[in-house]
């Protein structure tokens, strides 16, 4: 191995698709070290993937710590996992965001001991996993650089995503060699209705980078997004039709309350609509954007409409079964967890009501398989048997994820991209991306990640790809 190749890391992606977000980078030293850390560690919703809930592929032990760029589950739910089997080292993220991980990982305890329980089987990890988890967050501000090992410093940048989003630059050093630079996107957004996103400071910019860049909607270009969300709300209360709007409980329920109070304030659809809002994690969320400090706008403090009613066990089964005229936002946001479910089941065969997703479905969750139903069709689940006679719409508008054109503006502003890694979307997505950044950007090499592929990388960029399927 030459004199430069002395020092380098290996990256691999423990995820194909969307969710179970886990990277794994293992550095190696000139000196014969070795350093293994993880980014994100998420739980799988595609069904195709849920098997894989269960593997770590690594020895939880050997990691030294953990990144964490949000607190969406699908990046943290299995980081109690990691703990369960050895890890007890620091877990690094925003200020923000470790105070977002308490209820988001309670909760999602909460669903997987639930399903275990009526599958009767052994759950992921037990409540005092989750404990032990909370105990190793250590929070940092956005734009401060911090060691968090000898070789090792990190920089959260913000990121539109969520609030608590970050960007993570790691950047991995040693004495006579030049930096390995490593900017994880994580999930990102270049613009969000809470709170200002901050451009990448100069000094970022200007550093040779290996970028490993999201792809959820990299076939998607802003302009091809159809922006109906509105007119469908306005649309169908006019026609005097409820409305059920499956919603994630973080920043994407809190987003389509304000939008209805924007509507209401326009006079676009009237205040005498009860709107509800069911999900305790939603309801959880809600309370804490309010009153919190989680670096929201103070302005923006302010989005609860008009007629709002949180709905608890007590109140669900009146609001099922009324016959009034109503607006209901409920978890999960991709049907196939919560209240969300008994809302489907019971509206689903109805005429003049609408159900509105709002953001991503994955293959095999409820949303998704209503998605691809045809109006007439039988929908059945492990829970309920019905009609598809409700309309079902889709948008993308409401997304917190940056489209593909929007994700290559961002990789624009650096300017010695040595290398681009793709991972966090499907399969066929990924490549479409690969391409278009290819023509568009030109980087000195790009890859995809999976768990089939491990990449060689060091200061220059990419060393070699190596096949290693897991």
């Amino acid at each position: 191995m030459g004199e430069r190749c002395r020092f380098y890391i290996y990256l691999k992606a423990l995820h194909d698709g969307v969710t179970g977000s886990c990277n794994l980078v293992i550095v190696k030293f000139p000196n014969g070290e070795n350093l293994r850390f993880i980014v994100d560690c998420g739980l799988f919703y595609e069904k195709q993937y849920e098997q894989l809930n269960s593997k770590l592929n690594f020895d939880s032990k050997e990691i030294e710590f953990c990144l964490v760029t949000h607190a969406h589950v699908d990046h943290i739910g299995r980081i109690p996992l990691l703990v369960k089997r050895g890890f007890n080292k620091k877990i690094y993220a925003t200020k923000a965001t470790c105070k977002l991980m308490k209820p988001a990982l309670e909760d999602s305890f909460k669903v997987l001991n639930s399903e275990s329980q009526i599958k009767k089987t052994k759950c992921l990890y037990s409540a005092s996993n989750v404990y032990e988890t909370l105990k190793l967050l250590e929070g940092y501000d956005f734009n401060t650089t911090k060691n968090i090992h000898k070789n090792v410093k990190v920089t959260f940048l913000k990121n539109g995503h969520l609030v608590g989003a970050a960007l993570i630059l790691v950047q991995i050093s040693y004495p006579g060699y030049n930096d390995i630079n490593l900017l994880f996107t994580g999930d990102y957004k270049n613009e969000n209705v809470f709170f200002d996103v901050d451009s990448i400071p100069k000094w970022i910019r200007n550093l040779p980078l290996t970028i490993v860049s999201e792809a959820t909607y990299g076939k998607v270009e802003e302009g091809e997004v159809k922006k109906v969300f509105e007119d469908n709300i306005v649309s169908y209360t006019k026609k005097g039709a409820s409305i059920i709007i499956p919603t994630f409980s973080l920043e994407r329920a809190q987003k389509i309350l304000y939008k209805l109070k924007l509507m209401q304030e326009m006079s676009k659809i009237k205040t005498e609509i009860p709107i509800y809002l069911d999900g305790k994690l939603s309801i959880h969320y809600t309370e804490m954007f309010k009153n919190e400090e989680l670096g929201i706008k103070e302005e923006m403090k302010d989005f609860i409409p008009q007629n709002l009613h949180y709905v608890n066990k007590n109140s669900r089964n009146t609001i099922l079964k009324s016959r009034v005229q109503k607006i209901v936002l409920t978890s999960s946001g991709m049907a196939s967890h919560g209240p969300a479910q008994l809302y489907i089941s019971e509206y689903l065969p109805k005429k003049n009501t609408l159900i509105q997703f709002v953001g991503y479905t994955a293959e095999g969750t409820l949303g998704r398989q209503l998605k691809d139903a045809e109006k007439g069709e039988l929908i059945q689940t492990s829970t309920f048997i019905r009609t598809k006679i409700a309309d079902v719409e889709y948008t993308e508008e409401e997304s917190g994820h940056a489209k593909a054109n929007e994700l290559i503006d961002l990789l624009k502003v650096f300017t010695n991209l040595k290398l681009v890694l793709i991972e966090h979307g499907e399969p066929e997505t990924k490549i479409k991306y690969k391409n278009m950044l290819e023509k568009d950007l030109k980087p000195k090499d790009t890859g995809i990640l999976n768990r089939e592929v491990s990449y060689m990388i060091n200061s220059y960029g990419l060393v070699k790809k190596i096949q290693d399927k897991i």
